[in-house]
C-alpha cells in the first residue's frame, strides 16, 4: 500500500501542472471565440439596427392646418 500511495502522489505532483495548463487554455480559448463570436455579431447587429430604425421613421405629419381625410369602414 505504501508504494501504491507514494506513486499515486507522484503522479498527482507530475501530472496536475499540465491538466491544469490545459483546463485553463481550454477556458482562455472560449473566452476568446465568446469574445470574437460577440464582436462580430454587434459588428452586424449595430448597422442593422440602424437602417431598421430608418425605415421605421413615420413620414412627415400634415400641416396643423390642413384637413386630414378619414375613412370609417370595415378593414379588408
Amino acid at each position: 500500500m505504501g508504494v501504491l500511495g507514494i506513486g499515486v502522489a507522484a503522479c498527482a505532483a507530475c501530472c496536475a501542472g499540465p491538466i491544469l495548463g490545459f483546463v485553463a487554455a481550454t477556458g482562455l480559448s472560449t473566452l476568446a471565440g465568446v469574445t470574437t463570436f460577440g464582436a462580430a455579431g454587434l459588428l452586424v447587429l449595430v448597422p442593422a439596427g440602424l437602417w431598421w430604425q430608418r425605415r421605421r421613421r413615420a413620414a412627415p405629419c400634415a400641416a396643423p392646418d390642413e384637413p386630414v381625410p378619414v375613412e370609417i369602414g370595415r378593414r379588408p
